[in-house]
């Protein structure tokens, strides 16, 4: 555990480090583990500090949250680059199964945070609008392989299509980030661009390309 020292930075600056030694001290200690004070000796501030930025610790957890899903989102974006709507569908797949995305610390973070969502409205809405955020850049993504291909697909075939494959990264997501043996002897991106492939039509060699 380090802690932090302390330096005037902008307002932005400062929320972003309460957040980073939220996330920190959530990977590291569980949620219960991660208090005001644990989180104010990480950032090297005052716990009066956090308070001037957030009511209350579910405020400053729900903000983790969002920054949280919002990260996970981002890095699997950054792997759709450049090139053919398929390509870049290709691009975020491999990038959701391997790190930075999948890693056990992201896991036990999301482990964390999921256990809240049935009891704490907003984290509940922090959770909706991160997993919908991830969702719609999978369905802009289907909806341009489909029409690249030529092959017509209605709103309703192409929101299926998307929330089925979502489904898919989810699990595989959880079990790669596990680090189970029977993933460890795998090839993971192989097998996830293959299910993929098949649940669009899409030849399996194609897609690999």
């Amino acid at each position: 555990m380090t802690r932090r020292a302390f330096h005037r930075e902008p307002e932005a600056v400062r929320q972003n480090d309460l957040i980073a030694a939220t996330l920190d001290s959530i990977a590291e200690l569980g949620l219960a583990g991660a208090t005001v004070r644990e989180v104010a000796f990480r950032a090297g501030v005052t716990p009066g500090l956090i308070r001037r930025y957030f009511d209350n610790k579910e405020r400053l957890v729900a903000a983790a949250y969002r920054s949280f899903m919002a990260e996970l989102t981002a890095n699997a974006a950054a792997g759709c680059g450049d090139g053919t709507a398929l390509s870049r569908l290709a691009g975020l797949i491999r990038a959701s199964v391997t790190p930075p995305v999948a890693d056990g610390r992201a896991l036990s973070i999301w482990a964390a945070f999921t256990g809240t969502v049935n009891s704490d409205p907003a984290m509940a809405k922090a959770h909706r609008e991160g997993y919908q955020s991830f969702r719609d850049l999978i369905e802009k993504l289907v909806c341009e392989v489909m029409a690249e291909r030529g092959v017509a697909a209605s709103p309703l075939q192409i929101r299926q299509h998307a929330i089925i494959l979502n489904a898919l990264l989810d699990g595989l997501w959880i079990e790669i980030s596990m680090g189970g043996d029977d993933f460890s002897r795998l090839d993971v991106v192989r097998l996830t661009l293959d299910s993929v492939a098949t649940l669009l039509g899409i030849e399996p060699a194609e897609f690999r390309e």
